[in-house]
This record gives structure tokens, C-alpha cells and sequence, in this order.
């Protein structure tokens, strides 16, 4: 118990304030369809609907919008592309087939049958594939004392593939446990500081990779401890057959921030083993 505690205590995740802010969402679609027909329409759709409300997730995570979002047109009746749309982009977010089963049957309650029926319908398809996904993530569960947590929704863009984030502790020192499916990996970044700072990874169960830029990638299973100097480009991530869940522990240093850079393509990924 006590050395799961050091262990525990040894790994912080990334601090807030060494994340670059999120990049605003690029839409297209309202110039796609409407460009030449309602290019004023196009325009709000894009820039203003997507390219400032939905891209203000300082106030409301993308999570929290698509629960509003898709509430909201099934509450009218909108069963159209639109709510497909959504559904897919409440996926993308984090939303998973459970948790979408009972949003619709709560609103079910309240908006209608009839509605909930429809939507149904179509979140069927939306998530069709998750079945198998979710009883993987519930055996790997087993196989660690920390929990899994949530869908890593606020740095999704940043990943290849579908991660998790689970706070551990928030006092003393803050420590989360990160989990990345199979196949799913951080895009290459660096840990900037002025004096100390980098980051230190501890494995907890599965089989994942760890690389530095030039370097040959390092293969992490639990127990293993790898130290990120400052300055150094990196990445890491699950293996292409295995989930992988680490703790992440950001050192203390003067003027430390996050630089996230262009994901690992899949020919750099796929001549791992």
C-alpha cells in the first residue's frame, strides 16, 4: 500500500497552466452548402456559431455544448442530418453509448416519446462500434487499482485516438492517471521551462511506448519510470495491440509551458512492435 502511495504521489498530470489554449473550431459547412446561396447564413454558421460559441470552452467544455446541443434538438424533433451531425460530434467529445442511452431516455421524459424513439434510431448507428470498446475498457479496468475517469475531451485535440484522464489526488500533489486505448497516441510536444520543469511518466498496466525525436521509442509496462528533461520534443502513447494507462507527474520549474506539435503519423507509429 505504501508503494502504491509513492507511486501515486510521484506522478501530476499536466498542469492547466502549461496547456496552449484551444484552438478555435474550423466549419466549413455552412460555405459548403450555402456559400453562393446565403453567404451572410454561411458566414454566422462558421464563424460566429462554430468559430466563437463552440470554440469558447474556457466558459463550457465541447462535452457539455453537444449534451445541450443534441437535448435541444431532439427536444424539437429534429431527427434530421443535423442531429446525426451532432450525435457523431457528442461522440467525438466523449459522450459514450451508455451515457447517450440514457440521455435520450431522460429526455424521453420530458420531450416526448415519439422523439426519443427517433433519436434512438439514430444514435444506434452513431455508436454501433462501442460495444466491444466498452467491455475492453471495463477488463482493463480490472487490471489497475486507479480508475479510468473520464474521456481526455479538453485535450482530444491533441491525441490520436481516445484517452482518458483520471484525477487522483488534488492536494499536496495533484496526480491524475492518463489511459490511451490501443493505438491512440499524444501528438509530439515539448516541456519549456527557464529552470527545472519536464515531466516524469510511471507505468500502471498495459503496454505503451515512449519516444523522444531521434531517439528509438522506449517500451513502458508497469513499473517502468521514464524522466523528460525540459526542451526535449516527445511523445508517448498505447501500443497498436495493447491499452496502456501511465501516471503523468509534471516537475516543478520557473516559467514552464506546454507546446503540443504535429501528431505522430501513422508510418512513424506503425514500425513500432
Amino acid at each position: 500500500m505504501k508503494q502504491k502511495l509513492i507511486l501515486a504521489l510521484a506522478a501530476l498530470t499536466i498542469n492547466s497552466t502549461t496547456i496552449m489554449a484551444q484552438e478555435k473550431i474550423k466549419q466549413t459547412a455552412g460555405r459548403d452548402q450555402l456559400g453562393e446561396f446565403a453567404p451572410k447564413f454561411a458566414e454566422l454558421n462558421d464563424d460566429i456559431l462554430f468559430g466563437e460559441v463552440w470554440s469558447r470552452t474556457d466558459r463550457l467544455g465541447l462535452r457539455d455544448r453537444s449534451l445541450v446541443t443534441i437535448t435541444s434538438l431532439i427536444s424539437q424533433g429534429i431527427t434530421d442530418s443535423s442531429l446525426v451531425y451532432h450525435l457523431q460530434t457528442a461522440r467525438q467529445n466523449g459522450i459514450t453509448r451508455t451515457e447517450i442511452a440514457e440521455i435520450i431516455t431522460h429526455i424521453g421524459f420530458y420531450a416526448g416519446w415519439p422523439k426519443a424513439w427517433a433519436a434512438f434510431n439514430l444514435a444506434k448507428g452513431v455508436w454501433a462500434e462501442d460495444t466491444e470498446g466498452e467491455d475492453a475498457r471495463a477488463a482493463f479496468q480490472r487490471q489497475m487499482i486507479f480508475p479510468i475517469g473520464e474521456p481526455n475531451t479538453a485535450y482530444a485535440q491533441y491525441f490520436t485516438g481516445n484517452s482518458y484522464l483520471a484525477p487522483i489526488s488534488s492536494e499536496q500533489v495533484k496526480v491524475s492517471n492518463v489511459t490511451f486505448e490501443p493505438g491512440c497516441r499524444n501528438n509530439w510536444h515539448i516541456h519549456h521551462a527557464s529552470k527545472g520543469g519536464g515531466q516524469m511518466l510511471v507505468g500502471v498496466a498495459g503496454r505503451g511506448w515512449y519516444q523522444e525525436e531521434g531517439k528509438p521509442a522506449v517500451e513502458m509496462l508497469p513499473g517502468t519510470v521514464v524522466h523528460i528533461p525540459a526542451g526535449v520534443k516527445h511523445w508517448h502513447g498505447a501500443a497498436a495491440d495493447s491499452w496502456f494507462a501511465h501516471l503523468a507527474f509534471e516537475v516543478p520549474g520557473e516559467e514552464c509551458s506546454n507546446e503540443w506539435l504535429e501528431p505522430v503519423t501513422d508510418k512513424v507509429y506503425g514500425e513500432l512492435e
